[in-house]
C-alpha cells in the first residue's frame, strides 16, 4: 500500500525580533550573533499564542485544502517540547477544533526536534497497517531560551500539520528510517522554564554525526545520489548548519535554499522540518523528489525520501496561505515587548 501526504498547513506568528535588538540589551554584537548563525531575525507568539493555537492554524489550514471527512482521521499527534499542559494533552483540544470525531487514538510526542516527524512515522505505519484511514502529525513549538543565553537569539515558534493516508497522495513517501543514540547536548530538566546545551558538543558529535548517519542510511538504502533530489530539507537550529551539512553530503544551495526557512523565522524547533518541507511543497510539481532528515536533541534523526504525485495538480493548495505568505506583513518588536509576550517579565 502506497501511504503518503494527502494535505498539509502551516502557521507561523507575525511578531519578530532581531538579533541586534537582543544583543542591545545584553551588550552582545547582536549583528555578528546574527550573521554568525545566519539569522536575520525570529519570529516571537503574542501572548494568546502557544503550541495549542499554532497547531489548531496548521491543522485547519490542512483540512481546508483536501475534502476529507475528519470523522475519518483516525489518529492525531502533536510533537512538541512546548506543550503548554504538563498533565492535559495538546492533541485532544487540537482534535476538537478541527471537528475529528470521537473515536480516534490521541497523543503528545516529545522528542526534542522531530517530535514531529516522529509523528508522521507512526501515522504511516497505522495507515500502512489499514488501522486507521487518515492520521495527522503535526510539529509545533514556541521555543524557549533563557534571557542572554546563545538560544535566545534562535528559539522561536511556529509549526506545520500533515495529513497522513493512502488516498489521493499529493507526496508519497517511499522511505523513512531513523538513526538514534543516547547523546545528550541539549536538555531541559522537569519544572526549568529554560533549557541546557551543550555548546560545541551540540554539533559534534550530536547534530553533524546524527543527520550524516541518517542520510547516508537512507542514500544507500533507496540507491540514489544527492542529484537525484529536486530538494533537500534538514533540520536547521541555525542557518549555518543545514548549509553545511548539505555541501558535506553532496547537495547544493540550490537544492535547499527553498526548505530553509531558519534565517528569517529562527529555530522552530519541532516545526522546522514540517515547515520546511511545506515551504517545498508549496512549489513542488509533480515527479519532484524531497530529501528530508529532521534531528532532536537526545539525540535521533528521522530521514525520508519522498516522491511528489500528480495529484497535487489538483490539490487546492490555494486554500490556505502558503509558507512565504505567513511570512508577510510581519511586525518587529523591541525587547521589552518581546520579553512581555515571553513571559520573561511579569506584573506583580
Amino acid at each position: 500500500m502506497d501511504v503518503g501526504i494527502v494535505s498539509y498547513g502551516a502557521y507561523v506568528p507575525r511578531y519578530r525580533i532581531t538579533p541586534e535588538e537582543i544583543g542591545r540589551i545584553w551588550g552582545v554584537d547582536g549583528k555578528a550573533m546574527g550573521k554568525g548563525l545566519f539569522i536575520n531575525m525570529k519570529s516571537v507568539p503574542a501572548p494568546d499564542e502557544d503550541v495549542v493555537t499554532i497547531s489548531t492554524e496548521a491543522a485547519r489550514d490542512m483540512m481546508s485544502r483536501c475534502g476529507i471527512d475528519p470523522q475519518d482521521i483516525g489518529a492525531l499527534y502533536v510533537g512538541s517540547e512546548s506543550h503548554p499542559y504538563a498533565v492535559k494533552p495538546t492533541g485532544t483540544i487540537v482534535a476538537e477544533a478541527i471537528r475529528a470525531t470521537a473515536e480516534l487514538t490521541v497523543a503528545d510526542l516529545e522528542f526534542a526536534c522531530k517530535a514531529g516527524t516522529a509523528g508522521i512515522q507512526i501515522c504511516m505505519g497505522l495507515v500502512g497497517s489499514g488501522m486507521i484511514r487518515y492520521g495527522v502529525a503535526i510539529g509545533a513549538d514556541t521555543s524557549q531560551g533563557a534571557p542572554g543565553d546563545a538560544l535566545e537569539y534562535s528559539a522561536s515558534a511556529g509549526g506545520a500539520a500533515y495529513l497522513i493516508g493512502s488516498e489521493k497522495i499529493i507526496a508519497k513517501i517511499n522511505k523513512t528510517l531513523s538513526y538514534t543514540t543516547d547523546t545528550p547536548d541539549f536538555w531541559r530538566r522537569e519544572g526549568a522554564p529554560y533549557p541546557s546545551h551543550g555548546g560545541r558538543f551540540t554539533g559534534e558529535p550530536a547534530y553533524f554525526k546524527h543527520i550524516g548517519a541518517a542520510a547516508q542510511m537512507l542514500l544507500s538504502e533507496t540507491g540514489n545520489e544527492p542529484k537525484d533530489y529536486n530538494y533537500a530539507v534538514f533540520h536547521q537550529p541555525n542557518g549555518k548548519f543545514p548549509m553545511r551539512m548539505a555541501k558535506e553530503l553532496g547537495f547544493t544551495d540550490e537544492q535547499i535554499k527553498d526548505g530553509l526557512l531558519t534565517p528569517f523565522i529562527g529555530n522552530t524547533y519541532s516545526g522546522a522540518v514540517p515547515l520546511g518541507l511545506a515551504a517545498v511543497l508549496d512549489k513542488a510539481r509533480p515527479g519532484d523528489r524531497i530529501f528530508v532528515v529532521a534531528y532532536g536533541s537526545g539525540a535521533g534523526c528521522d530521514a525520508f525520501d519522498i516522491t511528489v504525485t500528480e495529484e497535487i495538480v489538483n490539490y487546492n493548495r490555494s486554500a490556505a496561505p502558503t509558507v512565504a505568505q505567513r511570512l508577510e506583513n510581519t511586525v518587529e518588536l523591541d525587547y521589552g515587548v518581546y520579553a512581555k509576550y515571553k513571559g520573561k517579565i511579569v506584573r506583580r
